[in-house]
């Protein structure tokens, strides 16, 4: 008899006494083989592993070794060394172990597969508790994760990027700095109106580390920003403070495959940790991303884009290109039920030019902003905000930081051209690098230029203040992302009428 010594530990198991130690498994399993005279083939130790998983290191090199030839018996202390899945224990011992005549010996429940036994008859039964025994283990450990999520508490093995594990306080969260200066940025793109695809090649070109590169995961294979990790980013809640856990749930305890949780189920805790992100900045940018699903159709941009509503079926509007006789783009709203269903005569067209109604939008709100903005009030603060920048430094310390990043460039494009023709980088990289580095280099040298203008103007600070509150007044409250903060959504009806529908009510 060539024997394999089989032992199995696991966290579940420490609590049933010292017996069950490693340690004390291996001296009961060579006293009885020194005591029937078996040769040991070897000592197959699986520690901190789970009975309801076979998948484990050690017990992958016993099947191999049984394959090969080395091994014709495997020893246990007990049925539940081997395992706990009763299905996939009954398989080893009724179909695996004989087809491969290897005979299994259980210490304490008196098995051995050798020898006609009644002990032998019940192994089955043994499985089956062994395995209730798993089960009532991992609702007992599901039901302590639950309640540490009611409390807000951190259970997770690694904290989102952005954070890291307190040193000395057990399922608690602090920010870490360097990270969480990433997650800033990211949603500061994000509320400037940017998609999330945007941003992701932004973070890319930039070279900014991604979640699992920062965190040193080699098995990473994708070391690149995708527009999907951004989007999962700018919706997570954690960041404003709120512990977001139970996303998650395994479908069974003997399976490792997981299915997602309704956002209603999911275990969230407010004010556990310090924020990244304020609730006011999380909230704008959730209603950016909400108006962008509305858009089925993303070949045209307009700043209505998923705000304007047909008013007599309610669906979102679409946007068709028509070219005029000129051979010039225009863009037109159109109901989408109209589109789909023309034949069944569902709802009308609603044709009307995408610019026409933008403009009156846009002079609907400008005419409310200005009935409600203190306009001695906004120049005044305007006016600090030029002085302030004057005493740190002005528009000449942008100008100096702007010439050191063009240097910078034309030292990178020289390595560049240095690395190609030593052919250290193919030619398909060095166009795409190239391209962008002379992207970065004409918008830097757009912003020199537009220093240099203004530090020849000596305009007074009242005076500049004065332009940049008309300034704003004509176009800054045009932008996307204030029209998206500012209107809930727009109607239009079929005689081309317009109703806006403000987030602020008061107005």
């Amino acid at each position: 008899m060539r024997a394999a010594l089989y032992i199995r530990l696991s966290k579940e198991d420490e609590g049933d006494g010292p017996s069950q130690s490693v340690q004390n498994q291996e001296a009961m399993l060579r006293a009885f083989a020194a005591q029937r005279g078996i040769d040991i083939a070897g000592v197959y130790i699986d520690d901190g592993w789970s009975g309801s998983n076979f998948d484990r290191p050690a017990f992958r090199r016993m099947t191999a070794d049984i394959e090969d030839g080395k091994v014709d018996t495997v020893v246990t202390k007990d049925l539940s060394r081997l395992g706990r899945d009763y299905i996939l224990t009954g398989h080893y011992m009724e179909r695996y172990f004989p087809e491969h005549k290897v005979r299994y010996i259980s210490l304490l429940d008196g098995i051995d597969t050798g020898v006609d036994s009644t002990a032998n008859d019940i192994t089955p039964f043994r499985a089956i508790m062994n395995d209730m025994y798993a089960k009532d283990i991992s609702k007992k450990i599901r039901s302590v994760k639950h309640d540490k999520q009611r409390r807000g508490l951190f259970i997770g093995g690694k904290a989102l990027f952005g954070y890291k594990k307190h040193p000395t306080e057990k399922n608690r969260l602090i920010v870490d700095q360097e990270a969480a200066a990433t997650v800033r940025r990211v949603f500061s793109m994000a509320a400037s109106g940017m998609s999330c695809r945007a941003i992701a090649s932004e973070l890319n070109r930039a070279g900014v580390p991604t979640p699992s590169e920062y965190a040193h995961l080699t098995s990473a294979k994708v070391r690149l920003w995708s527009s999907e990790r951004v989007s999962e980013m700018l919706q997570n809640e954690t960041y404003t403070g709120s512990m977001v856990q139970g996303r998650r749930r395994r479908v069974s305890y003997k399976s490792k495959k997981c299915v997602r949780i309704p956002p209603e189920d999911w275990a969230v805790v407010s004010d556990t940790h310090e924020a990244i992100i304020d609730r006011a900045s999380f909230e704008r940018v959730q209603h950016l991303l909400g108006a962008r699903r509305h858009t089925r159709c993303r070949t045209y941009d307009y700043k209505l884009r998923g705000l304007i509503f047909c008013r007599e079926c309610g669906k979102p509007l679409a946007v068709i290109n028509r070219r005029n006789s000129k051979g010039e783009d225009r863009l037109f709203f159109v109901c989408r039920t109209y589109q789909r269903f023309t034949r069944e005569g569902a709802c009308s067209c609603h044709c009307a030019k995408v610019e026409a109604v933008t403009d009156a939008v846009l002079s609907e709100l400008l005419a409310l902003c200005r009935a409600h903005i203190d306009m001695d009030g906004l120049l005044r603060e305007a006016e600090n905000m030029i002085l302030d920048a004057g005493e740190r430094g002005g528009a000449g310390t942008r100008l100096r930081e702007a010439e050191a990043k063009l240097a910078g460039i034309g030292a990178h494009i020289d390595r560049l051209y240095a690395d190609r023709l030593s052919g250290l980088l193919a030619e398909e990289d060095f166009r795409r690098i190239y391209g962008a580095l002379l992207l970065e280099r004409e918008q830097l040298e757009g912003q020199r230029a537009e220093l240099i203008s203004r530090s020849g103007t000596r305009e007074e600070p009242g005076e500049l203040a004065a332009k940049l509150v008309r300034d704003f007044m004509d176009g800054g409250l045009a932008s996307r992302e204030a029209l998206v903060e500012l209107i809930e959504r727009v109607e239009l009806s079929e005689d081309r009428e317009v109703r806006v529908k403000l987030r602020f009510h008061e107005l």
